[in-house]
């Protein structure tokens, strides 16, 4: 994008400071993302939100706030600078809409932070474990209610297992004789694989505000490998802890890429998955109950099946 058009954008927000360049930051698969330079010592990061997969913008943004004001109110003053806060715009909202029709927020750059694509060791494990425990933690006692679900069914087990009995009703039969095992793997698994489902439908499981993904590249560290804090809110809407958990392991403990073709280099790190655990659970403090505890590890089952 020219910098022309991303300092219209930015002189859209409320800033007592002045545009001078952008830059595009290359990281994450869904947002436009830019990284705003001003002639102060503060910077921005401008974001365009992705409506193919979002439909909810304004409920989207609410959700956004709701949970990063929450966090600025538990957090003391002196650490506000290394928390995620939104810019509001002119007209009072936190969204601008372009001549495109594409919606931007924006929000306080936070000096000396960075981000990891993958863990390369237990420490960074251990330290998204604690910094995603904490935001449960911090979240614990916000109404999940007050949030939207930005993406209808979106660890819905039984409505993915719907779209699949779906497909095997339409697909080819070549096709169908061709993924054999791939089908009879998923069928065999189907109970064991619905086991949290039912569980949260029963109320036995508390419906909480959860992330939705916890992926390490979703974690702010400094520059001494401390978890700062989590970005990337837009999933942000009621689930079970379940959820975060286990995504964060599915690729925290990956050994190799999510899209890797030679699957003699995917193994599960057992040392991260323990480093990430006790990282989690330092983070959470007393708050699971006996019974989202047990469930655990079924939850890396669960995560890593219906992605």
């Amino acid at each position: 994008m020219k910098s022309a058009q991303l300092k219209a954008l930015f002189d859209r927000f409320q800033t007592k400071v002045s545009f001078s360049g952008g830059s595009e930051i290359y990281s994450g698969h869904i947002n436009d993302t830019y990284l705003i330079d001003t002639n102060s010592q503060h910077r921005f990061v401008l974001q365009r939100i992705n409506q193919k997969v979002f439909s909810d913008i304004p409920g989207l943004m609410r959700n956004k706030v709701l949970v990063s004001e929450h966090l600025l109110k538990k957090t003391p003053k002196e650490q506000h600078s290394q928390m995620l806060q939104f810019v509001k715009a002119v007209h009072g909202n936190y969204c601008v809409q372009d001549e495109f029709g594409n919606f931007w927020n924006m929000m306080l750059f936070i000096d000396g932070s960075k981000t990891f694509e993958t863990a390369s060791n237990v420490k960074q494990a251990f330290q998204g474990g604690r910094i995603t425990g904490e935001f449960l933690k911090q979240t614990a006692d916000m109404d999940p209610s007050e949030l939207i679900e930005v993406i209808p069914n979106f660890h819905d087990m039984e409505f993915r297992f719907r779209q699949f009995t779906t497909a095997l009703k339409t697909v080819k039969l070549s096709r169908k004789k061709e993924a054999f095992r791939e089908i009879q793997f998923c069928n065999e698994r189907r109970d064991e694989m619905l086991i949290l489902k039912k569980l949260k439908d029963k109320g036995k499981l508390p419906v909480r505000i959860t992330h939705n993904d916890t992926k390490i590249s979703n974690i702010l560290f400094n520059e001494h490998g401390k978890g700062i804090a989590m970005i990337d809110l837009d999933t942000v809407m009621p689930g079970i802890i379940h959820y975060d958990f286990g995504d964060a392991i599915r690729t925290i403990c990956n050994t190799a890429a999510e899209d890797e073709v030679d699957l003699t280099a995917v193994n599960f790190d057992m040392e991260f998955y323990e480093s990430y655990k006790k990282g989690f659970l330092e983070g959470l403090g007393a708050e699971l109950t006996t019974l989202e505890l047990h469930y655990l590890p079924h939850a890396v089952k669960t995560m890593i099946f219906i992605m």
